[in-house]
């Protein structure tokens, strides 16, 4: 089986550190993970049109940029017609993360919008269910809809355990499906 690919971009380390979260619950639950940026300017390598192709799974996400995906993230997928082409990511799970500053940021509707690129091009989109104890129990982030994070007007890339719970839920969830998936 190819590797999971946690694909994002982040500005100021929340979002960044909502994609470690999830890529060390892939890990743990045995399975390969690439870790990966939209563009040139994050701490990990760029990803690769072909890195997206032969993965098994995909977790993707950015901060919001007024209920929408950062503008590095839609420049990514703009790029990604010859994939959808070829159906290269049809039927492969995927799940989506965000981050914003405040309570009522967006979150949910990002959530939403950073899904719409992987139901075009086909993929199986994952959510938190609701038997996730801290999807009830938080007042920062999560959301059914996919993980995030609540950083605050200090911008805090510090998740809550609430928030680290409902990563490592996803993460083990995105892992498992991929898995009974490519068996």
């Amino acid at each position: 089986m190819n590797a999971i690919l946690v694909l994002y971009h982040s500005r100021s380390g929340s979002v960044k550190a909502l994609a470690e979260e999830i890529a060390d619950s892939i890990e743990a639950h045995g399975s390969d993970v690439l870790l990966r940026c939209v563009s040139d300017d994050g701490e990990h390598p760029k990803a690769t049109k072909d890195e997206l192709a032969q993965c098994s799974a995909l977790a993707f996400g950015t901060p919001t940029r007024f209920g929408s995906m950062a503008a590095q993230a839609k420049i990514f997928w703009e790029q990604t017609s010859d994939v959808w082409l070829k159906g290269q990511l049809i039927d492969k799970p995927a799940c989506v993360f965000t981050s914003t500053s405040s309570m009522h940021g967006g979150n949910e509707a990002t959530l939403l919008n950073l899904s719409l690129p992987l139901l075009h091009h086909g993929m199986m989109l994952l959510g938190v269910p609701y038997d996730v104890p801290a999807l009830n129990a938080t007042t920062s982030g999560g959301a059914p809809y996919g993980a995030s994070h609540v950083a605050g007007l200090d911008n805090s890339s510090q998740l809550s355990n609430d928030e680290k719970q409902i990563c490592q839920a996803l993460g083990r969830r995105l892992a498992d499906i991929a898995r009974k998936l490519h068996d």
